[in-house]
């Protein structure tokens, strides 16, 4: 009954709304009980790989990007504990990725097999399509929170910076990754007063500190520095690294906002 009741919350929240982008395919997956296959496709037409990790229809929805040479898999241990606390995600598969936890990431599969190129920026076009599915297929009042990892967490900024459908971002390493192609992020955030979490590993620390220094952060614009070593990207809060609890502390705190 339970796997029925399922089927009929991921079927309602695709349907929620008129779906302009083709979604190819929804995929059950047996190996846990919140999470769920679905493509869509990208602004070029490659076909974008996504879990669905669902709870209602009216809570927040997170947008999980990973790091480079990752894939969505990155998020299997958090985004269940994003679903404890009241979040539903979408963890995608950008084509700027690789092997993870035995998983491979079929997006990257498929760009290499189109010979589209799988540099960082070109998965920005990834992220953009997920964020219009989601705003197509939402619900009007559910707010959407951008969370990157390392090269992705870089690509959320400028998302936060440009891109009003964007209510909240979650950065795990950014950086100044892009100035030359894109323009520097520094002046870009100085007008940002929606609502940011930013961590990294301590080493990190000092140059997010000069990649926010003429932001002027409010009590909803995060600078978290972890007391212990810390890691580079969403890993940190992967179970059992080190610190890992500080991490989780602190997003925690941060997200708390969005449930009310």
């Amino acid at each position: 009954m339970k796997h029925i009741l399922f089927i009929f919350f991921i079927l309602t929240f695709i349907s929620c709304a008129e779906v302009k982008q083709p979604i190819e395919k929804v995929i059950n997956d047996q190996t846990g009980p919140f999470r769920d296959l679905i493509e869509f496709v990208s602004k070029d037409g490659l076909k974008i790989s996504a879990d669905i990790y669902k709870i209602d229809n009216t809570s927040p929805i997170i947008i999980l990007c990973h790091q480079a040479r990752y894939n969505k898999s990155e998020y299997m241990e958090i985004a269940p504990k994003l679903n404890a606390m009241g979040f539903n995600c979408i963890a995608i598969n950008q084509r700027s990725g690789g092997d993870l936890n035995g998983f491979k990431n079929d997006t990257y599969e498929r760009a290499k097999e189109k010979n589209l190129s799988t540099d960082y920026l070109d998965a920005e076009q990834d992220i953009t399509a997920a964020i219009e599915f989601i705003k197509e297929n939402k619900s009007s009042n559910q707010k959407i929170i951008l969370w990157g990892s390392s090269y992705s967490s870089t690509l959320a900024m400028y998302f936060i910076a440009n891109n009003s459908d964007i209510d909240a971002v979650v950065a795990f390493s950014p950086g100044n990754y892009f100035s030359e192609q894109k323009g520097s992020l520094i002046p870009l955030l100085k007008d940002v007063v929606k609502p940011v979490f930013v961590t990294s590993s301590k080493s990190e620390a000092p140059s997010i500190k000069e990649l926010l220094v003429e932001m002027r952060l409010n009590n909803n614009q995060i600078h978290f520095i972890p007391a212990s070593k810390g890691y580079h990207g969403s890993k940190a809060l992967w179970k059992w690294q080190k610190g890992g609890k500080e991490y989780w502390g602190a997003i925690t705190s941060f997200l708390e906002q969005f449930k009310k």
